[in-house]
C-alpha cells in the first residue's frame, strides 16, 4: 500500500453504547485519522442488543437488518460531516455487534450482527465485514484482533502494552524484536456500565469520568472472590465476553452496598484484572502502557492503574493523536483496507490460530 488510501471503519463493542465510526489516510506504515465521531442507539434498539443472546431467530433477524439500516445512515451522516466524498473511500471496514462469543463451545463459534449489505447500497463502497469467524474457523479465539493494527504500527518502538478499555478489556504487548502478545484482560467497562444501569434506573449509562465512584470504599473480599474466577487463571491466548461478565458475576451481597461502594469495587476491580493480567502472564518489561477505549477517560480507573503499574507510566493514547475510542474502527478500517488487497490482517500467534489468513467477508 505505497499510495494513500482512505478507509472508513466501523465498531460497536459489548457496552453496546453506539457504533463509533474513524475515517483514516493510511500510507506504509503511517496513518493519520481524518474524522472520528460515535453515534448513540436509540435507547429501544440499545435495549434488543442487550438482550441479543436470548432473541428467538426472527427477533434476531429483525435485529440484524435494524442495526445494519442504522450503521448506513450514520456512516452517510458522518461522511458528510466530515465532508468527505464518497469516491474518495476505498472500502468500508464493519465488525458488527457481537451478540456472541463461544471460542471455547463445541464447536467454538462467534456471532455478529449488522447486516453490512446496506452500508454497500447507501454508500456504493465496497465492505468488509465479519472478521472474527476466519480466525476461529482456522483454531484461534477470534480475539483480539486489535493486535495486528498495534504490531504493525507502534511495534518498531520500545516494549510496551496497548490497553484497551471498552466493555473488555484486552491489550497487545509489542516492541522491536519481541514477539507480540495479547489476549483479553477481562472486564473493561461492562460491570460498571451495567451496575451504574441498575442503580440509577437507566439515568445514567456510564460513570462519567468515573465520579460516580470517587470516595467509595472498596470492598476487598470481593475483589478477591472475582478475581477467582477460572478465566483469570487460563493462559493465552484467550478471549471472552457477556458470557462470563454480566450481572451474575457481580457478588450478589456487593448490590447490598452503598452504590459509591459499588461502582467504587467494580472499578477498581477493572484495573486489579489488568494489572494481574500482566502480572501472570507478560513476560516483557515494559516502557510504557498505552490506554485506549472509553476506560481512557474514567479518571478513577486510569488513577488505579497509574497506582498499581507506578513507576511504569500510564498514557492515554490521544498523545498520540488519536482519540482514545476511534483505535479500534481505525483499526477495522485498516483490516478492510488490506482484505481487499488480498493482505493478511490478523496475527494468529495471539489468537492461537494455525496460520495467518485474509478476515472478512467482502461485498465488492
Amino acid at each position: 500500500m505505497k499510495n494513500k488510501k482512505l478507509a472508513i471503519g466501523l465498531m460497536s463493542g459489548t457496552s453496546a453504547d453506539g457504533v463509533s465510526l474513524a475515517i483514516c489516510e493510511f500510507q506504509n506504515r503511517r496513518f493519520r485519522l481524518l474524522h472520528y465521531q460515535t453515534f448513540s442507539y436509540p435507547e429501544n434498539l440499545r435495549r434488543q442488543i442487550l438482550k441479543g443472546r436470548f432473541l428467538k431467530a426472527d427477533e434476531i433477524s429483525r435485529l440484524n437488518f435494524s442495526l445494519g439500516r442504522f450503521f448506513a445512515d450514520q456512516t452517510v451522516k458522518f461522511l458528510k460531516q466530515a465532508r468527505i466524498s464518497f469516491s474518495r473511500v476505498a472500502v468500508i471496514g464493519s465488525h458488527g455487534q457481537t451478540i456472541y462469543h463461544g471460542p471455547n463451545d463445541s464447536p467454538p463459534n462467534t456471532f455478529q450482527i449488522g447486516e453490512p449489505s446496506f452500508l454497500k447500497e447507501r454508500t456504493g463502497i465496497s465492505v468488509v465485514s465479519d472478521f472474527r469467524p476466519g480466525d476461529i474457523v482456522c483454531g484461534g479465539q477470534g480475539a483480539p484482533l486489535i493486535s495486528f493494527f498495534d504490531d504493525y504500527f507502534f511495534g518498531g518502538g520500545p516494549a510496551r502494552a496497548l490497553q484497551n478499555i471498552g466493555g473488555i478489556g484486552n491489550v497487545t504487548v509489542v516492541g522491536k524484536s519481541i514477539s507480540p502478545v495479547a489476549f483479553d484482560t477481562g472486564p473493561g467497562n461492562c460491570l460498571i456500565d451495567f451496575a451504574i444501569q441498575k442503580i440509577t434506573k437507566g439515568r445514567l449509562s456510564f460513570d462519567r469520568g468515573g465520579d460516580f465512584s470517587v470516595g467509595g470504599r472498596i470492598h476487598e473480599k470481593a475483589i478477591q472472590q472475582m478475581l477467582n474466577h477460572p478465566y483469570f487463571r487460563q493462559k493465552p491466548p484467550k478471549s471472552t465476553g457477556r458470557e462470563i461478565f454480566n450481572e451474575s458475576f457481580i457478588p450478589s451481597y456487593l448490590w447490598k452496598a452503598k452504590p459509591e461502594d459499588l461502582i467504587a469495587t467494580l472499578t477498581y476491580f477493572t484495573a486489579k484484572t489488568i494489572h494481574h493480567s500482566y502480572q501472570s502472564f507478560v513476560r516483557t518489561t515494559i516502557r510504557e502502557i498505552i490506554v485506549s477505549g472509553g476506560g481512557a477517560f474514567n479518571l478513577t480507573l486510569m488513577n488505579h492503574l497509574k497506582n498499581l503499574f507506578s513507576p511504569i507510566p500510564v498514557r492515554s493514547i490521544k498523545n498520540w493523536g488519536l482519540h482514545a475510542q476511534a483505535k479500534e474502527p481505525a483499526a477495522f478500517a485498516f483490516f478492510a483496507l488490506r482484505a481487499i488487497h488480498g493482505e493478511t490482517n490478523h496475527l494468529p500467534q495471539t489468537t492461537g490460530a494455525r496460520k495467518a489468513v485474509i478476515l472478512g467477508k467482502i461485498i465488492p
